[in-house]
């Protein structure tokens, strides 16, 4: 997909974050395009979902800026910010289904968090949703009756009923066994095109990465080691890059003798 001549809908300048005196983000700069698929990914700790916490505005930024559809969302009024989360819909790592609802029910949740839709109107949207994921006829299910792919789905359902402009994943394959991830990541290709929907995915998962990515943000202690296409990435010299693509280990390899050692002169000096 050309992405080239369209304008971005998420902007990220410079983002600096702190957790304490502990630097978490580190002059972060990024864009992600009307219609594209932005993945980003790197190892645990890297700052990932950090990053998507902040471009959700979960919390306050200590510096840079995070613009979304052209508007710095840390000058927008709560008023403003309720406005803009009509058009942004989230999939939460574990679901985030609330056990106590149904699915449709759960579906239903943004609709009426956000509109003044009569009862079947809603039914009506949640049920077209829920079939745009594979899950027609299950909206009357509790979610501890769900398989986690079926979880999954219910919460991409939910995350879609209000025909979002950006759509964000949180770990989407996580704890799903090959071919249902896989059945996930078509089904996030296929929504893309459906609803011209921009979607950013935070992964650690390479094959997914890779099949639905049209660009790849490649964190790495809080800073971007680069953002390139699939082949680029997959190209790419460096050697972070590569450690994180072949999942070699960083750590050094400890010497038995020097570590017998240092054990044997501390019960000494013990």
């Amino acid at each position: 997909m050309n992405v080239e001549t369209t304008q971005p809908v998420i902007t990220v300048n410079n983002l600096v974050t702190y957790y304490g005196d502990q630097k978490i983000l580190d002059d972060v700069s990024l864009t992600v395009n009307a219609g594209e698929i932005m993945v980003i990914m790197g190892g645990s700790g890297s700052g990932k979902s950090t990053l998507l916490r902040y471009l959700l505005g979960l919390h306050s930024i200590d510096g840079g800026e995070i613009c979304l559809f052209g508007k710095d969302i840390s000058r927008l009024s709560t008023r403003e910010w309720m406005e803009m989360r009509k058009k942004i819909g989230v999939s939460f790592q574990g679901g985030a289904l609330f056990n106590s609802m149904n699915v449709g029910e759960n579906v239903r949740m943004p609709l009426r968090e956000h509109t003044q839709l009569d009862e079947n109107t809603m039914k009506i949207m949640s049920r077209m949703k829920l079939e745009v994921v594979n899950l027609a006829g299950y909206e009357h299910l509790m979610p501890a009756q769900l398989s986690g792919g079926m979880v999954k789905r219910a919460a991409l359902a939910r995350a879609i009923v209000m025909d979002p402009s950006i759509l964000f994943f949180d770990e989407p394959s996580a704890g799903l066994d090959p071919v249902v991830a896989a059945d996930l990541d078509n089904l996030i290709l296929r929504i893309r095109e459906a609803m011209k929907v921009s979607i950013v995915v935070v992964t650690h998962e390479l094959d997914s990465a890779f099949k639905i990515a049209d660009r790849i943000t490649v964190l790495d202690r809080g800073r971007i080691l680069m953002v390139g296409t699939v082949d680029e990435v997959r190209h790419s010299d460096n050697p972070r890059i590569r450690n994180l693509l072949t999942r070699t280990s960083e750590d050094e390899p400890v010497d038995a003798d020097e570590y017998l050692q240092r054990l044997t002169e501390g019960a000494m000096r013990n």
